[in-house]
């Protein structure tokens, strides 16, 4: 639509039906960026952090007994904006034989789903699932190989993530909300954050149904509705 003399025209950005968890984490985090990225998509060659972050997560998958096809839209870490470029693969590991959790079983590592929030489909893929027998719960980690978030926007931002873990794991296992855990374990830093407050389906729901269509700067909309 038409702005005022000498500032940038802009159109409307409709989101996807289909949504990955990582694009819900942007929603929180800056749904403008994220805006601009549905609208036009461009090809980002893997950073080394991410490459990193993919070459630990093979690592680990192999060191706890299974092999999984990973498809590459969907590298691990892919919604860690605080990851960093310096991470080394043998200090990962070392940190993480170091960790609580190294002695743990996971339940399932590697996991893809696909659920319903709200009125669009969410997928996306857990690390890793471990059930504590002793108080029959459940707990999904996802390892984060970057720095811990610095704010607090950062924090709940990154915080959807796990939400939406949790409901669909409590979804797959038909178990109450109530029987989950989620966590973020940042493996150089050996510090598991269990966020408090996490969303339920609702709340997430409400998310996305709460955040206005961004616009984004671009070429003269045609008609009342833009580009759509």
């Amino acid at each position: 639509r038409d702005q005022e003399e000498g500032a940038p025209r802009v159109i409307e950005v409709e989101l996807p039906d289909h949504l990955t968890v990582s694009a819900l984490v942007s929603l929180a985090r800056d749904p403008a960026a994220l805006a601009q990225q549905i609208r036009r998509p461009l090809p980002r060659p893997p950073a080394p952090h991410a490459r990193r972050g993919t070459a630990f997560h093979t690592w680990l998958e192999r060191r706890f007994g299974q092999e999984t096809l990973i498809d590459p839209h969907e590298l691990p870490g892919a919604a860690d904006e605080t990851a960093t470029g310096d991470a080394d693969l043998d200090e990962l590991q070392r940190q993480f034989e170091q960790s609580v959790w190294a002695d743990r079983v996971p339940l399932e590592v590697e996991v893809p789903f696909e659920t319903i929030i709200g009125d669009r489909l969410v997928r996306g893929r857990m690390d890793a699932v471990f059930h504590d027998p002793e108080d029959d719960v459940y707990e999904v980690v996802d390892w984060k190989t970057g720095r811990l978030p610095a704010t607090e926007r950062e924090r709940r931002a990154a915080a959807v993530q796990l939400a939406a873990y949790r409901v669909a794991w409590a979804r797959i296992a038909d178990i109450p909300l109530e029987r989950m855990r989620a966590a973020f374990h940042y493996v150089r830093a050996n510090v598991t954050v269990y966020p408090e407050d996490l969303l339920d389906a609702d709340g997430l729901a409400a998310l996305i149904a709460a955040v206005p269509q961004p616009s984004v700067p671009g070429e003269a909309a045609e008609g009342a509705t833009g580009d759509r």
